[in-house]
């Protein structure tokens, strides 16, 4: 087997010049450059193939605050993140004729070869375009969810001394081959390497002359500093549907980095592929800070995704009913041996909004949790918090307070100076976990703002859906997430789907969790709760005769708690891993409901 022309690691950028190349060839005399708009020449197959086919993907760098130090610029790495704004489109010279021969600038912030002036032939110059993605670490996400920073800056070392070393024996070669050139006149031969010597350019002796670890070190050296945990980076799309990538999706990206630490970027300048076509907002964005990745290949993330050393198994209903029993016990046992709540809670841990009829987020069960006081949430909601970040890949948690509420920015809001969208603490990813502690409410007015938060909060928890500001306009944008209120009372500010008074009996908790168990629980919370379910003809009958009955008996019962009871149905079903609600299950949310309710007497 013929092996790559290029390393797809360390010079990704000269594979998809290859690949282009081919491209052209192929096509012969008759190529036109048209036919490769928006399309791929093979370049994507390549690194799909080398990445998933071949499993190499685990050899490319994760990018983050503390790997941007040590990974090389124009090479191949991984960015996992959560888009938080949409820049817009940027035209860029994608591909031109330099001579007789066309070159791409596709994936590649500056050309590699001379560029034709803007006014030439436009037989003689594709003008193509690409979307640009303003992309974070994902807003909560919890340190388990990633490899330790050590091994991450290990393997970025280890990659980058691997680079260098493959590129210094490249060198050695060319010096060879050079040497052979060489005359006592100076250079003979190529005219590229008489014009190379001509124009300054430093001879390739000098550069296998700079040790490996000197090069990292340099680049490392110039790197601003930067918090580990809010590297932005702009990801440059080429050729996606709009459709698959929306606002607050989090996707991992794959792609060349491009990270010039040195130079800012002045709002005179341009950029050399655009032309003059790019937007005054990536002035606000300098490539010293924000690290540009040409992505090639990105894929939408979900919960498994983010656990590295779960089991992987088939959510078979024996082991689910194990995992599901031990869990329940941790949860009992983390809210003080209130097995009632615990039951809710493992309820709540598993819903998801999986469908929407009109402005009704079906799914969804939020919870509030009601009978702390100041001096009991402090052990409880403090454990509770816990136990829900070693669970959860993404949480969150707001102290209520009328202070918090008057002056925090929950919503995000267009900035139409810089056309930048300014993140707000609602601006969450799907799946994320929020607690909310009201124990520390104190009568108070509300200013606008207030106000104002005080609606989003209650519209995310009723309708999920937050509400962006646009200063002319408002526009809701659809979210999932998981809300859990602790209060000393019902909650007037956030009307849970369910409330229940917790009471528990017991303050020790000297339970020591093993790894193996957050590792079974974390999968387990992960894969059951996007299972499929369904209620087949003879259990809906059974369902509706008891919805009705239980209407006749009283009448404040309405629709919403009907579909919170359906809603529960599912979620008891699925916590057992079952496809099909069962008339065990349902009697056990009827056993549930029922002492909910008495202990709201």
């Amino acid at each position: 087997m013929v092996g790559l022309a290029y390393d797809l690691l360390a010079n990704p950028q000269g594979a998809v010049r290859s690949t282009f190349e081919k491209a052209v060839a192929s096509s012969g005399l008759d190529f036109d450059p048209a036919s490769l708009d928006g399309k791929d020449w093979g370049a994507l197959h390549l690194f799909r193939q080398f990445l998933f086919d071949q499993t190499h993907l685990s050899q490319v760098p994760i990018l983050n605050g503390e790997t941007v130090k040590w990974v090389q610029p124009n090479t191949l790495v991984r960015f996992r993140g959560m888009i938080q704004d949409m820049l817009g489109n940027e035209f860029y010279v994608g591909a031109f004729k330099d001579g007789d021969v066309w070159r791409t600038n596709k994936f590649m912030d500056v050309s590699h070869f001379p560029m034709p002036m803007a006014s030439t032939s436009s037989s003689h110059m594709r003008v193509w375009e690409r979307r640009l993605l303003y992309c974070v670490p994902v807003p909560g996400r919890n340190s388990w969810t990633e490899p330790s920073s050590e091994s991450l800056v290990n393997r970025c070392v280890d990659c980058s001394s691997q680079q260098r070393e493959k590129r210094r024996r490249m060198d050695d070669e060319s010096v060879d081959h050079m040497d052979m050139l060489v005359s006592d006149e100076g250079f003979q031969g190529s005219p590229s390497t008489k014009k190379m010597k001509e124009i300054g350019h430093p001879s390739m002796s000098s550069q296998t002359k700079e040790p490996i670890n000197e090069g990292i070190c340099s680049h490392m050296s110039m790197v601003p500093s930067i918090d580990s945990e809010s590297l932005p980076c702009l990801v440059k799309i080429y050729d996606s549907p709009e459709s698959d990538l929306k606002l607050n999706d989090v996707f991992e990206f794959i792609g060349v980095l491009t990270f010039d630490s040195e130079v800012s970027m002045d709002k005179d300048d341009q950029d050399e592929l655009s032309n003059g076509f790019s937007e005054d907002v990536l002035v606000h964005l300098p490539p010293n800070k924000v690290p540009r990745l040409h992505c090639l290949i990105h894929r939408k993330l979900t919960v498994p995704d983010f656990l590295h050393s779960s089991p992987i198994m088939e959510p078979r209903p024996h082991v689910v009913r194990e995992i599901r029993e031990t869990l329940l016990r941790h949860l009992t046992a983390v809210l003080g041996d209130d097995s009632v709540a615990a039951h809710f809670m493992l309820l709540h841990l598993l819903s998801r909004v999986h469908t929407r009829v009109e402005n009704l987020a079906v799914g969804k069960l939020s919870l509030n949790l009601t009978g702390f006081s100041k001096e009991s949430v402090s052990l409880f909601g403090h454990r509770l918090s816990l136990a829900v970040k070693d669970l959860l890949p993404v949480t969150h948690s707001i102290p209520l307070t009328v202070e918090y509420l008057n002056s925090s920015s929950l919503a995000p809001i267009k900035d139409y100076e810089t056309n930048r969208l300014i993140t707000g603490v609602l601006q969450l990813a799907e799946g994320s976990h929020l607690i909310i502690d009201e124990t520390q409410l104190k009568a108070g007015t509300l200013n606008s703002v207030g106000v104002d938060n005080t609606r989003l909060l209650k519209n995310l928890m009723e309708l999920q859906k937050v509400e962006y500001d646009f200063k002319y306009y408002k526009m809701e944008m659809a979210a999932d997430v998981q809300l859990l209120i602790i209060s000393e009372g019902k909650s007037n500010i956030l009307p849970a789907d369910i409330v229940i008074p917790f009471q528990p009996t017991s303050v020790d908790s000297s339970e020591v969790v093993a790894a193996e168990a957050l590792e079974a629980w974390r999968w387990y919370l992960a894969t059951v709760k996007s299972l499929l379910h369904s209620i087949e003809s003879e259990m809906q009958k059974v369902v509706e005769n008891d919805l009705v009955e239980a209407r006749q008996s009283d009448r404040s019962i309405g629709s919403q708690d009907f579909n919170r009871w359906l809603t529960m149905g599912r979620l008891m079903s699925v916590s057992f891993g079952e496809n099909c609600l069962s008339l065990e299950h349902w009697q056990m949310v009827k056993e549930l409901e029922r002492l909910r309710r008495e202990r709201l007497k």
